[in-house]
């Protein structure tokens, strides 16, 4: 199969193979995290698969494109910081908290949706700091850009685990 653009608008990049890769890894990490916490839910489970194939299949490989035009003037160790900072500053907590928004809304627990969940992205992702640097800095600096989207969905699933998980952590 070749990976043709599903849809292409203002040069953006939206891959039948990211929406692919994106729907099954997101989706079995976050069912991994529900069944670690005893918490499956079928519309969970759809809607990250949802998410996962649709906004990050979308959002995430163009975001990476970005970078690397910003930083492709960059060179050595500055434009290995600059793209490993960027990737930083992209998966913030507010980025954190809108996964974390999805997962409340696929669950049916509307009442669980508050400034809680900003509070729970805020110190999950300063104590996830040393691992995402880690993550982020090979991702950005050593992965081939047609691999970058899988590599960060794995480490997204991953993290979804640690997301999940971080809501008994830190609240």
């Amino acid at each position: 199969m070749k990976n043709k653009p599903v849809s292409t608008s203002m040069s953006l990049q939206y891959l039948r193979t990211n929406v692919v890769r994106g729907a099954i890894i997101y989706g079995l990490g976050d069912l991994i995290a529900t069944l670690i916490l005893n918490e499956f839910s079928v519309y969970r489970l759809l809607g990250m698969i949802f998410i996962g194939a649709t906004l990050y299949a979308l959002e995430i490989p163009n975001v990476f494109q970005w970078i690397e035009r910003k930083t492709q003037r960059l060179l050595g160790t500055k434009r290995t910081l600059t793209k490993t900072a960027l990737a930083m500053g992209y998966f913030n907590p507010i980025w954190i908290a809108r996964h974390l928004l999805f997962i409340k809304i696929f669950s049916l627990h509307f009442d669980q949706i508050g400034w809680d969940l900003l509070k729970v992205a805020w110190w999950s992702f300063l104590f996830n700091i040393p691992i995402s640097l880690v993550a982020n800095y090979l991702i950005q600096n050593k992965i081939y850009m047609s691999w970058r989207f899988m590599a960060s969905a794995v480490f997204s699933a991953l993290m979804a685990i640690y997301y999940a998980l971080s809501e008994t952590i830190f609240l």
